[in-house]
């Protein structure tokens, strides 16, 4: 009997056992399939022109009779550009609409970008005018893409135009009709200032001349047109091609360009990738130190996250960009944030005395308030981002939004359904060390009778960044902010070596005439900026420069003061919105006092981070805005869990009304209780921004410095700075609407925290 007792009892032990090897083995088969599907499936993604190389051309676009700009012309536009980069055979072109008045057009991977670009600026933009070179009516009357290939009365190649608005052309003919001379001539590309009718008529027709057609009117019409002339059929067609491709009542003024040579492209990408890699492998051993085996479960789900993210890109077909890149490692760190914060909260429970199943329960209950509300701050800032950023601020925000979601999903449902797993295997039920990181596994922590009073280092920490805040106030005065080409407008030009001199530089520009503003020699690059605007025909006189007297190539982008204002005036009012929004939404899901706090500290964040930026001389260009946007809704982050922690403390209470000395008492104690998740989070966050900078391209330099003087800034102000201005705040409105009640009932200073 006692034998078989044994027997039972040993299969009892094993069965946690058996469950335990049979899920690793499951969670090792999920990580190994996630890495052979990452690979092709990233392979597979579609690469913006900054890794792969290509050009980008911003464009301005204006009617060409004088009218007001709509939202029609400019979609019209749209499908034409898109038209004429079909003729040259770009597999995935970006062409996006900017504001009201601009489309910025992006072709990656073109191998000849001097026939693109001459295509793109080819306007072919077709008037009808009359015989004295008035303009009579624009290509609105004539259906998109309707001219057709078609032969004369005496089978003669031609081209047919089809009219859309019969009305208008009807009232114009049986005006020209009653003319002296009643001729309706059709221009391609109309010049005002050397093309007439009186001139050329006798050209009309021919490749030496704008005028392509012109016809007697002897009654009104308004049926379709036959442009007719002594065309070859090869001329007939590429004027059909000209036309359904830019027919159009605008003209396109090139406002911005870039060049990006597809060496850079790779070597930019392989080195982002990297520094990718580095730092996601930092992360995974962080948490597998801090949390053991839970920190294996983070580590599969951070490989799912990372699927599911490359997955939701290659779905909507969204093209993968540098700034892109660097949003989703920062995504990673910042996604790790939710599984932080359910372990510190599993960790409490588990120190409570509670049982590991009782613990996983209550700490991922007690933990999803503050993650929900963390992530949709951040959410609430990505759009905002996304709504009024453009090129490289939009497309961070894209990958941002997607890591949010994504991030929802895999860090906090996924996770939690792979711990649950674990956790029922009974297995580490009295292995609390190996399965969290845990050493006391029964008896409940006795709180410090003293607790320290983190709120009085506030003081100091204010003293350090107003020291930093001052001194680049100094500096600004002397020397000002180094403006990049975003912010200064003119002309950037990159070359692919080391090896040239600044006297030789010099020298270069010179020749080539050009007002140099600064010179930067860097480790594998040189970067000049220059204060003109280069056009299309001096950006290829400069390229052919360089590449036949020394040998290297260029990447040149210029942009205009219209850009440069645009872009100003989009951050301010973008980090203003971002403010606004964030006082909005905690003061719903909380209360003003702590949404007031919050953004006083998103403030001195933001300060700290141009503060910085000005004393190391960083270069301020678009990815800076991107990382004080980024910072915003991060360091909300920090905040919010922190506020969480006190608003669940305050309701323990059970009370509505305290004394200024225990409002303090539990703000100390709730920074205490998320200080060391506040640490870890910022850690994991860090350790990818640390590799980009270290490892990655130059131009997300700027963007990978300010994030690390931000999330430095951000997790001291959330911890030491942002519950001092809660308590000042918190004080003083309820002072205000109690002052009768206090005098009346109590001596005691009165703090309301349910306002």
């Amino acid at each position: 009997m006692k034998k078989e007792k044994k027997t039972k009892t040993k299969q009892k032990m094993t069965a946690p056992k058996r469950s335990m090897l049979f899920k690793s083995i499951l969670l090792v088969a999920i990580a190994v399939i996630v890495c052979f599907l990452v690979v092709p499936l990233f392979k597979s993604l579609k690469f913006g022109l900054d890794l792969q190389g290509g050009f980008e051309i911003l464009y301005q676009v204006s009617p060409v009779d004088g009218s007001k700009m709509t939202k029609e012309k400019l979609n019209s536009t749209y499908k034409s550009l898109l038209k004429r980069i079909d003729t040259l055979g770009v597999s995935e072109p970006e062409i996006i609409l900017e504001g009201d008045d601009k489309i910025r057009v992006k072709l990656a991977g073109i191998t000849n970008q001097e026939e693109a670009r001459n295509t793109l600026s080819t306007v072919a933009t077709l008037t009808f005018r009359d015989s004295e070179d008035n303009l009579l009516m624009t290509s609105d009357v004539l259906k998109a893409g309707g001219a057709k290939l078609t032969t004369d009365s005496n089978g003669r190649p031609a081209v047919s135009l089809a009219v859309s608005d019969r009305d208008t052309f009807y009232k114009v003919t049986n005006a020209v009709k009653d003319y002296e001379n009643n001729v309706i001539v059709i221009w391609l590309d109309y010049n005002e200032m050397t093309d007439s009718y009186a001139n050329e008529s006798s050209l009309c027709g021919s490749s030496e001349s704008n005028c392509i057609s012109a016809a007697t009117v002897s009654e009104g019409f308004a049926s379709d047109v036959i442009i007719q002339g002594n065309f070859t059929e090869d001329e007939a067609t590429e004027l059909v091609d000209l036309i359904n491709s830019g027919s159009l009542p605008c003209k396109l003024t090139e406002i911005s360009s870039k060049t990006v040579g597809a060496s850079f492209g790779d070597a930019t990408l392989t080195m982002t990738m990297y520094a990718g890699i580095v730092g996601v492998i930092a992360i995974i051993i962080l948490l597998i130190a801090i949390y053991n085996f839970a920190g294996v479960i983070s580590a599969v789900s951070i490989l799912l996250y990372t699927l599911f993210v490359f997955a939701s890109f290659w779905l909507i077909g969204g093209v993968l960009t540098l700034p892109g890149i660097a949003a989703l490692i920062l995504g990673i760190g910042m996604a790790v944030d939710a599984n932080v914060l359910t372990y510190s909260r599993i960790r409490e429970e588990l120190r409570k005395g509670r049982s590991l199943d009782t613990a996983y329960k209550n700490g991922s209950k007690a933990s999803f308030t503050a993650i929900l509300d963390a992530n949709l701050t951040t959410l609430l800032v990505a759009i905002i981002m996304f709504y009024f950023g453009e090129s490289s601020v939009k497309g961070f925000a894209t990958m941002l939004i997607i890591n949010i979601i994504v991030t929802m999903f895999t860090m906090v449902f996924i996770t939690r359904v792979l711990m649950k797993m674990f956790v029922k295997t009974k297995f580490f039920d009295d292995k609390l060390n190996f399965f969290i990181g845990i050493k006391d596994d029964s008896v409940k922590v006795k709180e410090k009778k003293t607790l320290y009073n983190y709120l009085g280092l506030s003081k100091f920490f204010a003293a350090f960044s107003l020291v930093i805040i001052l001194s680049s106030v100094v500096m600004f005065t002397f020397k000002g902010m180094n403006l990049g080409i975003d912010f200064k407008a003119g002309s950037d030009i990159t070359l692919a070596t080391t090896e040239l001199s600044e006297k030789e530089l010099n020298l270069a520009l010179d020749e080539l005439k050009l007002d140099k503003s600064s010179i930067d020699i860097s480790n594998s690059e040189t970067n000049i900026l220059i204060n003109d605007q280069l056009n299309k025909d001096q950006i290829a006189e400069v390229e052919n420069y360089f590449l036949e007297k020394y040998d290297t190539s260029a990447d040149i982008g210029v942009v205009s003061n219209a850009v440069k204002q645009d872009l100003i005036k989009n951050a301010i009012f973008s980090i203003l919105i971002s403010l606004i929004g964030i006082i909005i939404y905690i003061s719903i899901r909380f209360k003003f006092s702590y949404g007031i706090s919050s953004v006083i500290c998103l403030i001195h964040d933001v300060f700290m981070m141009i503060a910085c930026i000005v004393l190391f001389r960083v270069e301020v260009n678009s990815m800076f805005i991107a990382a004080i946007l980024a910072i915003i809704g991060y360091s909300i982050n920090n905040t919010i869990v922190t506020f969480d922690r006190v608003r669940e403390n305050i309701k323990k209470k059970d009370k509505d009304i305290f004394s200024k000395e225990e409002i303090k008492e539990i703000v100390n104690i709730s920074i205490k209780e998320t200080l060391s998740r506040s640490i870890y989070t910022s850690l994991t966050t860090l350790l990818p921004v640390i590799a980009l900078l270290v490892m990655g391209s130059k131009e997300i330099l700027t963007f990978n410095m300010a994030m690390i003087v931000g999330l430095i800034a951000g997790t001291y102000s959330s911890l030491m700075m942002a519950g001092y201005i809660f308590v000042f705040f918190a004080s003083k409105n309820k002072q205000n609407k109690k002052k009768k009640k206090i005098s009346e009932k109590s001596e005691k200073t009165i703090i309301g925290i349910n306002d």
